[in-house]
């Protein structure tokens, strides 16, 4: 390896990606103007490495090859190389992502393409081998294979090129796929849903196993819409046998506890510190890839919530409440407010894994003996473990519950909990003391609002005060930091209704808010659709948790600029980032993009349509329903095809199909009880349709309320009459266009929403 005399110029780099490989010996470019004028001046092909901070596989690839003198000579000498971070642009990640599956059928990250000068891609694939293995060829032999391809076949390699060009335009286009849209989604993502399911291990499909946040997130709601139909709404606490025990109501059950019940004691699950880890390599979600990333715990965070209102399963709040705490500790800016992206696998290039597993030697040094025989039954540790590099070292998962360990051992219960409650804190003591794996403390401006509306919904379905206001300090800091007003000197249409007015006459999102490595650069990275539909939707989330109008505002003007920047008024949909500017419409940004897949976050193109439905259920503007219902007919004529891959787009179109249902609750003040007991009888059923309020009298004024709400609540008889002796604490139901008499019991309001919730 070079020494720090030598560095390249990703040293000028603000990513931790990529100023990681400051020091290597090849010489890398950063994507832009400079590399692809390098290119075209030289004649030279282009050796494109997209990866990760916390990619394993790309830490492996800079080792072997990256690092080696010999490798990096030939880079030099037949390449112009170029290495992007895929979290740091999505928008170039996507498009290579889907040019190397057109040639190889392969994706993933490290993502290794090599480009024309201009840019295009003409070969690729993924990790690449120093030596002949694993069925790949050794990268030096498919790096001096593709220089000598590109000097003696010249004619060949441009040909492939405009082929792949081609595949990647037509992919993501869905011209002329448009069709109307309708339930038939939600049963085809269902079917497929209950196909891939692993009635033994839970979750969906076959090792590798993902977790599918937005998939179950579906068939929760569908769970608790149709079983409150007949049950008792679903109240926390709730005992599980009041649930139905028959048809397709039961079915779903299984499928969402034996799922989320798996996943939790399953090693994709940090059982000393909490949180997910992002895949399990096995069925059985024991051996995971060990990195963390801060979006997949945000989304499995609201599958908890969602499934503790939907059953009543204590286990499934404690396991929301354990990643909070493990987010708290580890990926949050808890001075400033913020998100960090993800921890790493690894502390080193050699290391897999070690840091979160355990040898029996390691768990006995440090626990006495009773606890040593709790933790190794529960957590499955011994002689032989789970990893390949290492078969003494053990993933720690549930493999006995603690009444088993309690009978074997013959022990109390209680004694067994509080022997493992023991062997936890010392086990996550000692760890904390071995070398830790890197946390990129990049904010990104998308991720944090995933992560800002799944702690809302938390802090309001568990009664989590911190939770909320670190939620909403951080959309704070992203409002911040990141958004800007658009000049005050545009066209002069000051309305709020969505239009394709000129670009500078609307407001802006960064990507970034802050970078990990405080030493580096700030760069300035335009929002994409990600940024604005998430973001707009943090904001509706914040209004409806706190009434401030303030935060609505901002959703509004967030959701306008969306619409301006990234709507297709031709074909409707959204296109996934603005067109590059003159003169950095480099390699294949120029091809358009709608994405509508999940993968892994929720796909753009329907949390955009979710963000414009629930603006219109507010403000009543056409515009807003127009656009979104475009939106999903853009696609209506695929997404089955795509099963649960397209589960977002099956909630966004629930959003558009059923009536809305919104309650106000009105108390004296913020601190009314009656008021708080109304208020958690209204949020404890899941449903995507229902929306709470919490105001009090003086809160509750037009000008304090989007125009829907404006025109009924301040004319109703309890506000204009205070002191009548009327109730101080009530509730009103409202669903499409009209609304209920305010209703004072608790009783009362869950009979309300139970039937405004049945599943029609």
């Amino acid at each position: 390896m070079t020494t720090s005399t030598t560095l390249n110029s990703l040293s000028r780099a603000s990513s931790a990606y990529l100023r990681s490989a400051m020091h290597q010996p090849i010489r890398w470019h950063e994507w832009g103007k400079e590399a692809f004028a390098t290119a075209q001046r030289e004649n030279k092909p282009m050796l494109l490495d997209i990866g990760a901070v916390w990619c394993h596989w790309c830490h492996v690839m800079d080792r072997e090859s990256y690092d080696d003198p010999e490798t990096a000579a030939i880079v030099n000498e037949h390449f112009i190389a170029v290495k992007v971070d895929r979290d740091e642009r999505p928008d170039i990640d996507s498009r290579y992502q889907a040019a190397v599956q057109a040639v190889s059928g392969q994706g993933g990250w490290p993502l290794t393409a090599f480009l024309t000068p201009d840019g295009k891609p003409f070969y690729g694939g993924t990790y690449f081998p120093p030596q002949d293995h694993y069925g790949r060829p050794s990268f030096r032999r498919v790096l001096l294979s593709i220089a000598n391809a590109y000097k003696e076949k010249h004619g060949d390699v441009m040909e492939q090129a405009k082929m792949v060009e081609s595949a990647i335009a037509q992919g993501e286009s869905f011209a002329g796929r448009s069709g109307r849209v309708s339930t038939n989604v939600i049963a085809a993502i269902e079917e497929s849903a209950l196909k891939m399911f692993d009635s033994q291990h839970g979750g969906f499909g076959q090792a590798p196993k993902f977790p599918h946040p937005s998939a179950l997130d579906l068939l929760i709601e569908r769970y608790a819409r149709s079983e409150s139909a007949h049950v008792e709404t679903a109240v926390p606490g709730r005992p599980a046998e009041q649930v139905s025990a028959a048809g397709p109501s039961h079915q779903l059950r299984n499928v969402i506890v034996t799922t989320l019940e798996k996943m939790a004691n399953g090693g994709v699950y940090d059982q000393l510190a909490g949180g997910f880890h992002r895949y399990s390599v096995d069925e059985r979600w024991v051996v995971p890839h060990f990195e963390k990333m801060c979006y997949d715990n945000s989304e499995l965070l609201k599958n908890y919530v969602h499934a503790y209102q939907a059953t009543g399963e204590r286990f499934f709040a404690d396991v929301a409440r354990d990643i909070i705490r493990w987010m708290d500790e580890w990926l949050s800016d808890r001075g400033r407010g913020g998100f960090y992206a993800s921890q790493d696998a690894d502390y080193s290039m050699d290391d897999d894994g070690d840091y979160f597993t355990w040898t029996l030697g390691e768990a006995r040094a440090v626990l006495n003996e009773e606890e040593a025989q709790v933790a190794a039954l529960h957590y499955d540790i011994n002689e032989i473990g789970e990893m390949h590099h290492n078969p003494a070292k053990n993933v720690l998962y549930v493999r006995a519950p603690i009444d088993e360990i309690a009978a074997r051992m013959q022990m109390t219960p209680e004694r067994v909990r509080e022997l493992l409650s023991s062997a936890r804190k010392k086990m996550l003591a000692a760890r904390l003391q071995r070398p830790t794996p890197f946390v990129d403390k990049t904010v990104y401006v998308s991720w944090n609002s995933l992560c800002i509306s799944a702690y809302l919904e938390a802090a309001t379905v568990l009664g989590l005060e911190n939770a909320r206001r670190f939620a909403l300090k951080s959309l704070d800091r992203v409002l911040a930091e990141a958004y800007q007003d658009p000049p005050l000197h545009h066209d002069g249409d000051t309305s709020s209704r969505p239009s394709n007015t000129m670009k500078g006459a609307a407001a802006s999102l960064l990507h970034v808010v802050a970078y990990s490595d405080p030493k580096a650069g700030q760069r300035e990275i335009p929002g994409m659709l990600d940024d604005y539909a998430f973001t707009a939707l943090a904001c509706l989330d914040a209004y409806e948790t706190t009434g401030d109008l303030s935060y609505f505002k901002f959703a509004q003007r967030i959701a306008d600029a969306m619409v301006a920047r990234f709507y297709d008024p031709t074909s409707g949909g959204f296109f996934d980032s603005e067109a590059p500017a003159e003169g950095k419409n480099f390699g294949v940004l120029a091809t358009q993009r709608k994405p509508l897949q999940d993968a892994p976050t929720p796909a753009g193109n329907p949390m955009a349509a979710i963000a414009l439905m629930r603006l219109h259920h507010y403000t009543g503007e056409p515009g807003y329903r127009e656009k979104a219902e475009r939106t999903l007919e853009t696609f209506a004529g695929v997404a089955e095809q795509f099963g649960i891959f397209a589960a977002t787009y099956g909630i966004a179109v629930l959003h558009s199909l059923e009536t809305p249902t919104q309650v106000v609750v009105i108390g004296k003040d913020h601190e009314d009880p009656a008021a708080a007991e109304l208020y958690r009888a209204a949020v404890a059923p899941f449903a995507f349709n229902k929306t709470v309020l919490r105001l009090t009298p003086n809160e509750a004024v037009k000008e304090n309320l989007p125009a829907v709400l404006a025109t009924t609540i301040p004319s109703l008889p309890q506000l204009a009459t205070p002191g009548s002796g009327r109730a101080e604490s009530f509730a009103v139901l409202c669903s499409g266009n009209s609304c209920q008499p305010p209703i004072i019991e608790i009783p009362d309001l869950q009979h309300a929403l139970r039937k405004a919730l049945q599943t029609e």
